[in-house]
């Protein structure tokens, strides 16, 4: 069974995602880190709630004070389209979702003919120590099934979370739609999603609602690339 860990918003740089924070949503996110494996770092908020436990906003950008890495970078941080989607503003990209045990649920997609991506070793250091994790990437670096589809994660002894202050953000409410509805509801099924079923959009809807200091406000992701 998997629940919802993180939403990802991806910025030109991360000054341009803390500023987006504090003007869309009323809060100013807490410190994140460098990821060595991916060349990017964040920036992190709370948005847990009472349906979302333990969950949060992740602002990320690509490092280029880092060395380029040696393969794709996750969430199709590399790809132009979505470069040029997030120029001018930050925005949603995607979610990720924590399960206990990745492998098995890496195989239950590949039984189902979907490119999850490969489990790769990760960490980031922290002021508490080092932050370890393992996670589902593509080979090419693309989101699957157009983002709609989470990124797997499974974490170690410790979750970012952990470490959060409230920030006045609370998850209300996570959609999902696609013009063929039955697959990626099949996949979620297999991954034991317990959310709100997959409705029917002419494009790939990823929709979040958030309580925050300013009011509801509703995040929506923007396809950059038909990733399968």
């Amino acid at each position: 069974m998997i629940a919802l860990d993180h939403l990802v918003i991806a910025a030109r740089t991360l000054d341009a995602g803390a500023a987006w924070c504090e003007a869309k949503l009323g809060v100013v996110p807490g410190p994140g880190g460098r990821h060595p494996l991916m060349g990017t770092h964040n920036r992190l908020a709370s948005i847990a709630s009472g349906a979302f436990a333990r969950a949060y906003l992740e602002i990320i950008a690509v490092d280029r004070g880092a060395a380029p890495p040696a393969r794709a970078r996750w969430f199709d941080l590399d790809d132009a389209g979505l470069q040029a989607s997030i120029a001018n503003a930050p925005r949603l990209i995607h979610w990720v979702a924590r399960c206990a045990d990745i492998d098995a649920a890496s195989a239950a997609l590949r039984a189902r003919g979907i490119d999850g991506g490969r489990v790769l070793d990760a960490t980031r250091d922290t002021p508490a120590g080092m932050l370890r994790w393992r996670i589902a990437v593509r080979d090419d670096g693309a989101r699957p099934m157009q983002g709609l589809l989470p990124t797997l994660i499974e974490w170690g002894e410790a979750h970012p979370a952990d470490a959060m202050a409230p920030s006045g953000l609370a998850l209300e409410t996570l959609a999902l739609a696609a013009p063929e509805p039955a697959p990626l509801q099949g996949a979620l099924d297999a991954l034991g999603w317990r959310g709100s079923p997959v409705g029917f959009a002419p494009s790939p809807v990823l929709r979040a609602t958030l309580g925050t200091p300013r009011g509801r406000v509703v995040l929506s992701a923007a396809r950059s690339r038909a990733a399968a």
